[in-house]
């Protein structure tokens, strides 16, 4: 949580009257430290850092502690912190650690960034030539194989309020492509999708729940190989935007996990040792752009 720690490594006193007496460091090493506020002086928690040393490259990363602290030991020289929350104006600022020293940069404050302009109400749909449904499945207990759906069409009804938005998704079964013609066969047969019989997979939303800055929860039916399930997308919105021909365009981001066994897709080959040939939870993520429905809105305006 807070990089790396003072360990036990060398001879080198850490710095006198302070918290941080009587601990070692490794030698010719310091200590990088400070405290993450909102603008009322609350600890930011899980606020992501990352040092990078006088050249550019990444020393370490990581998240504030409870307290909103970060502390950590890095070799004597010069560092750019960068610290970024979700809802903040992101913070840069510099430092240099000298051997046994305590480069403390106090208090930083955070400010409340504005929230990226939401897409006017009215009816939107996905856009296939800029968006992307992949998936990512473990594979022999080690690696991991890579797929998309490559044909899936989509509509989005923005509500008055973000909360009362709804979508539905329809995806092609059949045009699953992991890039390895044998393995997408297999995939599509009665094994796994058996996309002659289930020839769609459908979500259908129920509700829209907005977590804080960009963050939201859409939560709805995911109907596959024949099995309605509640599953929750990890949603990020992104704002809007304009095409190369003026359109206005929305975006987000959006993540979740599904459980095969969930959907009846139970077929599996065990190896020896009893690893499992295809792991059980697939990663979902979604890279979606949506425009207005044709003739739906008038050229001007973007957002509310």
């Amino acid at each position: 949580m807070f990089g790396r720690w003072l360990r036990n490594r060398g001879t080198t006193g850490a710095p006198r009257g302070n918290a941080l007496a009587g601990l070692e460091m490794p030698r010719n090493a310091g200590v990088l430290s400070c405290r993450v506020l909102d603008p009322v002086d609350e600890a930011v928690q899980q606020a992501e850092f990352v040092v990078t040393d006088s050249a550019g490259r990444k020393v370490l990363g990581g998240e504030t502690d409870p307290y909103g602290n970060i502390l950590a030991t890095v070799p004597a020289g010069e560092y750019r912190l960068a610290v970024t929350a979700e809802g903040f104006t992101p913070f840069h600022g510099a430092a240099v650690v000298v051997e046994g020293g305590h480069a403390g940069l106090g208090d930083v404050t955070l400010q409340i960034s504005a929230p990226p302009q939401l897409p006017r109400p009215g009816e939107w749909e996905v856009e296939p030539m800029h968006s992307q449904i992949g998936f990512t499945a473990r594979h022999i207990g080690l690696a991991r194989i890579h797929g998309r759906f490559n044909n899936f069409a989509g509509a989005v009804r923005i509500g008055e309020r973000m909360e009362d938005s709804a979508m539905h998704v329809v995806i092609d079964a059949a045009s699953i492509d992991t890039n390895v013609q044998m393995r997408d066969d297999h995939l599509r047969s009665s094994d796994f999708l058996d996309v002659g019989r289930y020839p769609t997979m459908e979500f259908y939303s129920d509700r829209f729940v907005h977590r804080g800055g960009t963050r939201w929860n859409v939560t709805g039916a995911l109907t596959l190989h024949g099995v309605s399930r509640t599953v929750t997308l990890d949603t990020q919105y992104l704002g809007l935007g304009s095409g190369l021909e003026g359109e206005t365009r929305a975006a987000c981001r959006a993540t979740t996990e599904l459980h095969r066994e969930d959907f009846t897709l139970t077929w599996q080959t065990m190896l020896a040792r009893g690893i499992a040939a295809v792991g059980s939870s697939i990663s979902i993520d979604l890279d979606i752009q949506i425009v207005p429905k044709a003739g739906t809105f008038p050229p001007s305006g973007q957002g509310r």
